[in-house]
């Protein structure tokens, strides 16, 4: 093994070793320096950051600040910035340069203790790239750092304590707008940190490029195994426990973060660290109150049904893994998978497709492409209503060479509801890049248009360790344009390896909802702070890789649009025999004194997802009884749909729907669709797809791949209620303002009418049981005559973007609690 590996790491090394250099000059952090590549090619366009086999010599302790709270001791991947005749590794996590595919090769070696590392000597400068308009910098140096205990690792550098200083307003490098970053009073870090790239140096041959060094496979962190410790010394970094040497023991002492030494060994004080599996301090049994098990719920008098739905073409349903959804203005939805070795549609060009558009009133698939591998990527809508997936994985260029790295990826689609010609062009990809790498970021909009991106692996690689985790945000612009700047955020950092996927809704105050592991807080983007830290969440972990479900229930302006969420399932390890989080926890997070109050489904329920309906009710479907996130390690798939009423008395609001006959597992997504019925589909809990299961295998193959879509007609449209559609439906306009103007509806209701609703429906970026920006909003009608058949109502928009944020969105018209067929709006 430790031949094989070193080999490996040689033959890789070598092939780097011969690709020319084009050397130039490029930030490092906030500060100016000069890329010295060492044997990876500079690109204009990159940041010397990407590539972690350069040597970036800068005016490290002036130009780049660093939180006092930050220490790179002891750590094996320790970058040499302060030593610039050393081989410059992957540096501090706060400065979240990934780990180069060679650089975590040695790492590993090292651990087998196959290979000491040797510094490669110093760079020769080179000279500026012409046409880069960067400042010739000041050079710095430092003395190497020795580490004869472990010959073969690296040691980070010291502590920097940088002074106290103003806010820094730096010109963004894929932008003409300013963005304000907060400097060392708020602890942020303004870096460029694009991925190294991993595909093959080899051509783009078809069937000759060996695997990169990053594969579809996911770590999978397993049940914890550690026990508590006794001793150790004060950790200088925020790790805690047993260290990788297995002889060094931290304990977190008086860590700024909290004192307990989690089970995954990072300091902190939240429930995750302090309770079930604490290693050391303070650690108590219960820091919160326990959470309740299950509750039976009645059968709903009415549950609505399901249906499979027929194939629009001979063995073609989904067309492709449903791993990312999203309804777009043409009321077709697009699923969005990563690089497959099968799949059920192809491309022109011979090759499987990745993306597929369904189209809900022809069962019929046109296949689409993308460039960059968007293997678990997050998205959002933009303000001019293009659909964007964001971050994603490393390219598998043995199976696909005309799809690359996506861990930096953006990709946008356009659709409409008017231009048809637009209907089956595939994702564009321009070649701009978010700052840093991403898989497993979750993205919120803004009031003003922005995204908010935030959290993300850098490698796809183990999150117990935190070179591999990328625990910041980034802001995206209103055309889905990255600052270029990589902001820390505590409570991802703090809840590692818990801290991808983060649940992330906005609140009427223009802040954010952020909740991940157990933890939960309200944060202002604005400022790059806490605005209120919220109690930890009861019961067992929430996020990724052992996600709920998390839904902001429909805002009105009855109480302000004061927001009101919910998450509910979870579970407690990423294995196979994990139990699953029965309760769900509600919160009115901008109350003076929020609290969680405690409700439960009938039975635990991992990958869980909420989804809300126009008439303010969510259904929740999907998931698994026991198991997590994971290929091949879920089973025991919960198969009823799940009714909550959240205006009803705690204790009246669950009742059961209707049972599925199929298992929808990891990498499954529901989404409504424009005439108030919900599409499910997906689940691909395996590595390839894979038709048959297979049975004892570890990883599980028990359940396998599915392209199977189904329809569930919820109650409203169900029985009787299927003749009580409102019809003929028109708006005055379909450009909208969130800013308290009105607009006419008219449409034409059934006789005996008593009551009309009408909701103002965002469905967002649906993956892995998050929806990403997902929100309904009642807006506010006069005019509605009960009885009457011809009805026209004026309809008040929203006072601010804080509450509708700019973007598409769904007019549904309810009357009696039945839906119109939607039409699409964009707020502008």
């Amino acid at each position: 093994m430790k031949t094989s590996v070193f080999a490996l790491g040689f033959a890789l090394a070598q092939v780097y070793a011969n690709i020319p250099v084009k050397p130039h000059a490029m930030r490092c952090g906030d500060g100016v320096a000069t890329c010295l590549s060492e044997a990876i090619p500079c690109d204009r366009n990159e940041y010397v950051d990407s590539h972690p086999m350069a040597v970036c010599r800068a005016a490290f302790m002036s130009d780049f600040p660093v939180p006092s709270d930050v220490s790179w001791a002891n750590d094996p991947l320790a970058t040499s910035i302060l030593n610039p005749s050393a081989e410059a590794t992957s540096p501090s996590p706060r400065s979240f340069r990934p780990v180069h595919p060679i650089r975590q090769m040695v790492r590993v070696v090292n651990k087998l203790g196959a290979l000491s590392v040797t510094p490669m000597p110093p760079a020769t400068r080179a000279p500026a790239a012409p046409n880069t308009a960067i400042a010739e910098p000041p050079t710095c140096t430092a003395a190497p750092v020795a580490n004869p205990a472990a010959p073969h690792l690296l040691l980070r550098p010291p502590t920097l304590t940088p002074p106290p200083g103003p806010t820094v307003v730096a010109a963004l490098p894929n932008s003409t707008e300013p963005l304000a970053i907060p400097t060392a009073n708020s602890e942020a870090v303004a870096l460029r940190t694009n991925p190294p790239t991993t595909t093959s140096a080899q051509g783009p041959g078809p069937g000759t490029n060996a695997p990169t060094s990053s594969s579809s496979q996911e770590p999978v962190l397993g049940p914890p195994t550690n026990v508590p410790v006794s001793g150790g010394t004060q950790t200088p970094n925020g790790n805690c426990g047993l260290q990788d040497d297995g002889k060094t023991v931290y304990i977190c002492g008086n860590w700024p973060q909290g004192g307990c030494c989690s089970a995954y060994g990072f300091c902190g004080k939240t429930a995750a660290h302090c309770g079930a599996g604490c290693q050391s301090g303070p650690c108590v049994a219960a820091p919160v109150a326990p959470a309740p098990g299950p509750s039976p719920a009645p059968a709903a008098a009415n549950p609505g049904s399901l249906r499979i739905l027929p194939a629009g073409s001979p063995g073609v349903q989904a067309g492709v893994p449903a791993m990312h959804a999203g309804l777009m203005q043409n009321g077709r939805v697009i699923f969005l998978d990563k690089v497959e070795d099968s799949t059920q549609v192809k491309l022109p060009n011979g090759q499987f497709a990745y993306s597929a558009e369904y189209d809900p009133a022809t069962n019929e698939v046109a296949p689409l492409s993308y460039k960059t591998n968007a293997f678990c990527s997050g998205g959002a809508f933009l303000a001019d209503g293009r659909f964007v997936s964001i971050g994603g994985n490393a390219p598998l260029d043995f199976i696909d060479p005309t799809v690359g790295d996506g861990f930096n990826g953006i990709r946008y689609l356009s659709r409409s509801s008017t231009d048809a010609a637009l209907n089956g062009q595939s994702w564009a990809e321009p070649g701009n890049k978010i700052a840093s790498a991403r898989w497993y970021a979750s993205v919120q909009t803004m009031p003003d248009g922005t995204l908010f991106v935030a959290s993300g692996s850098l490698n796809g690689l183990d999150p117990t360790v935190k070179e591999n985790n990328n625990p910041t945000y980034e802001i995206l612009n209103a055309q889905g344009i990255s600052s270029g700047r990589n902001i820390p955020l505590e409570i991802l950092n703090k809840n590692q390896p818990y801290y991808m996927y983060p649940f992330i809704h906005l609140l009427n105050n223009g802040q954010l909802f952020i909740a991940v592991a157990k933890s939960a807080e309200i944060f202002n983007v604005a400022t790059n702070a806490v605005t209120k830290a919220l109690p930890d969440i009861p019961g067992t972990y929430r996020t990724y890789p052992n996600t709920g479900g998390s839904v902001l229930l429909p805002l009105s302006s009855a109480d302000g649009y004061a927001p009101d969420v919910i998450i509910c399932g979870g579970g407690a390890y990423q294995d196979i025999t994990s139990p699953t989080e029965a309760s769900c926890a509600r919160m009115k997070p901008l109350d003076a004194n929020p609290q969680w109050e405690m409700d439960s489904m009938p039975q635990g329920r991992g990958m869980v997802e909420g989804t809300l309906l126009p008439d303010g009710t969510v259904i929740w479907l999907n998931g698994c009884n026991v198991g997590a996130q994971g290929f091949g390690v879920a089973k025991a798939p919960t198969l009823d749909v799940l009714i909550y009423d959240p205006v009803k008395a705690k204790g009246q609001r669950w009742s059961r729907g209707p049972t599925s006959s199929i298992a929808r597992l990891y990498h499954s997504v529901a989404l409504l669709l424009l005439d108030g019925t919900m599409m499910v589909a997906g689940s691909n809990p395996v590595e390839q797809p894979k038709l048959t299961p297979v049975p004892n295998k570890v990883p599980s193959e028990d359940f396998v791949t599915e392209y199977r879509v189904e329809i569930y007609t919820p109650p409203y449209l169900s029985g009787a209620n299927a003749n009580k559609r409102p019809t003929d439906m028109t708006l005055s306009s379909k450009t909208l303002m969130a800013d308290g103007s009105t607009f006419t509806v008219r449409f034409t209701a059934p006789a005996g009418n008593q009551a009309v609703k009408v909701a103002l429906y965002h469905g967002g970026f649906v993956t892995h049981s998050l929806h990403m920006n997902h929100r309904m909003i009642f807006l506010d009608t006069t005019g509605y005559q009960a009885g009457a058949t011809a009805q026209t109502l004026t309809v008040k928009m929203p006072p601010n973007r804080n509450v509708a944020q700019p973007g598409p969105y769904v007019v549904y018209v309810t009357v009696d609690g039945v839906p119109a067929v939607g039409q699409f709006v964009s707020v502008a």
